[in-house]
């Protein structure tokens, strides 16, 4: 679709056209899943959040000024309703206690012979599970940067912070993973000691 055509489409969605606004929503859908699946647990709160994000889209069509893209406008939009959903459902899921529920550790060592795709999700896990013991802001600035791979600028830009808080932000999230890590080895090693 040409920055023309899209802009047609902005146009008639602001005006109330269902039909444009589904297209430009088809446009982005690919972008706000892999952003939301950043977020979510599971396909249901995926898809819930996805909602949410086409939602506040559509309320929000008619403040947009169309002084920037409008692909950075959805994003910006994308990753704000992250942000709130994250502070939203923080405190539900610290209060989540499993019997079991141990954080995830590698099953095996990453070596030549295990399995690729295996080591994959096992690795995503242990990601998760780390970026789930972070706060908010920093969860969303490692994220931003380290799993969507944006720059500082693209960050600080769709977040509303500076590029510096967005850098400080990300450095001391990697630091706090690295740390909570290296706890969880610790009590494993302490653990094997003692069996």
């Amino acid at each position: 679709m040409s920055e023309c055509d899209e802009s047609d489409l902005v146009q008639r969605a602001k005006s109330g056209d269902d039909g444009a606004y589904a297209l430009l929503v088809e446009r982005y859908r690919d972008r706000v899943f892999g952003t939301a699946s950043r977020f979510a647990r599971g396909r249901h709160e995926l898809e819930d959040l996805a909602q949410e994000i086409y939602l506040r889209v559509w309320k929000g069509l008619a403040s947009f000024r169309e002084d920037a893209p409008f692909e950075h406008w959805f994003m910006r939009i994308t990753v704000r309703t992250c942000y709130d959903f994250l502070r939203k459902h923080r405190r539900r899921r610290e209060s989540e206690v499993l019997v079991d529920d141990a954080p995830p550790t590698p099953t095996q060592e990453f070596d030549g012979n295990a399995d690729p795709e295996q080591q994959r999700r096992e690795a995503w896990e242990i990601v998760h599970s780390l970026l789930e013991e972070l706060g908010e802001k920093d969860r969303l600035a490692v994220t931003l940067i380290d799993l969507e791979q944006l720059s500082v600028k693209e960050a600080a830009a769709l977040t509303g912070w500076s590029e510096s808080n967005v850098k400080v932000r990300a450095f001391r999230a990697r630091k706090r993973m690295k740390e909570i890590y290296d706890r969880r080895e610790d009590a494993i090693e302490a653990n094997q000691r003692t069996d």
